[in-house]
């Protein structure tokens, strides 16, 4: 489809196209072959030829074909080969196949590859491979080794649904709640220094820490508690008063498996408040279900960088400052059950595994 003259050869493969076609309709008009190729600039060679495809194989003859090796063509690994190394990559981890590591790069795709196959690729072509697989490079979420998923799996099908319904029934809310400790010690974010050597935050070796109790709600609603003690029984039962004592309705608290959650004293207080909290519990080893686990990352991030605090009092101070200033920010308190591992909540549907 070459023999264009003049600018012709200067137009885009979309506008050479377009020419063809053009040409070939005025052909069929009963133009004559000398007037077609003067009226479009091109040569006789080239009208004769997009004749000749346009009468062995219509329109489809004249279009453009995408340049290049077709997708699939002259790959080293065929498709059954590429679909076992794919679903290799995302069942195992690099460790589980007699490899080291637990995360998945391009050099250990092709040791993979390698090894199964006896075949060689640079990484740029281990590359290929997983874009075209559909995989792309990322951060993957941790998880205990602990979990057991058919736990997790039933509290998704069966128990999340169950509390759902059961809220619903009596009128009550569903708050998600856990505890976090804070150290003086923690240092957050970056700073500035000098190149190859690393900068130095000095701290008071007078360390002190704080812990805090919050619980949530996809309402925007965030209660919490300062503390300076350890979190026991007595602190969680002090809590839940407080907590009983904002709602005019039931509370189904959402917890993790803590002794203290447990405990003789707990289940008294529950057993003697029963229109007031209903004590549920998340599968073992599974904080990631916990939307609240995100208000502690969040707490952690947020504490002033520029100013630590010199006593656990200020501490303190600090960290009801933020808590208050998320009760005033009720988007980024339902914000929390964005994310992917705690999306389930706002799912009016259970989610299958």
């Amino acid at each position: 489809m070459s023999d264009l003259v003049g600018d012709a050869r200067h137009l885009s493969p979309s506008a050479q196209e377009a020419l063809r076609l053009r040409a070939v309709a005025a052909l069929v008009a009963g133009r004559d072959r000398e007037d077609v190729a003067e009226l479009f600039g091109v040569s006789l060679k080239a009208v004769d030829g997009w004749w000749a495809k346009w009468l062995t194989g219509g329109r489809e003859a004249l279009v453009m074909r995408p340049r290049g090796k077709p997708v699939g063509v002259h790959q080293v690994l065929d498709e059954a080969e590429q679909a076992a190394v794919r679903q290799a990559v995302l069942d195992h981890r690099p460790c589980d196949v007699g490899l080291s590591g637990q995360l998945w790069t391009r050099r250990l795709v092709g040791e993979l590859i390698a090894k199964l196959y006896r075949v060689r690729l640079t990484e740029p072509g281990v590359g290929k491979y997983l874009k075209r697989w559909g995989l792309s490079f990322q951060r993957p979420d941790k998880r205990a080794v602990e979990q057991d998923p058919q736990n997790v799996r039933c509290w998704h099908e069966e128990t999340w649904p169950k509390i759902r319904a059961r809220a619903k029934a009596d009128g009550g809310e569903i708050l998600f709640a856990d505890q976090v400790g804070i150290r003086s010690a923690q240092v957050t974010g970056r700073t500035w220094g000098e190149k190859g050597r690393m900068p130095v935050v000095r701290r008071s070796g007078n360390q002190f820490s704080v812990n805090a109790m919050s619980a949530i709600s996809t309402k925007g609603r965030m209660h919490f508690m300062v503390f300076t003690e350890h979190f026991t029984a007595e602190v969680m039962c002090r809590f839940l008063d407080r907590l009983a004592g904002h709602f005019d309705h039931k509370v189904h608290l959402v917890v993790d498996g803590h002794s203290a959650h447990r405990s003789k004293k707990v289940r008294d207080w529950l057993a003697a408040h029963p229109d007031d909290v209903e004590l549920h519990f998340l599968p073992p080893y599974s904080p990631e279900l916990n939307p609240d686990e995100l208000v502690n990352a969040d707490l952690k991030h947020n504490l002033p960088r520029q100013h630590r605090a010199r006593d656990q009092a200020e501490l303190a101070a600090e960290t009801r400052r933020f808590f208050r200033r998320r009760q005033r920010q009720p988007h980024i308190v339902r914000g929390y059950f964005s994310g992917p591992t705690v999306r389930y909540i706002l799912d009016e549907n259970p989610i299958s595994f």
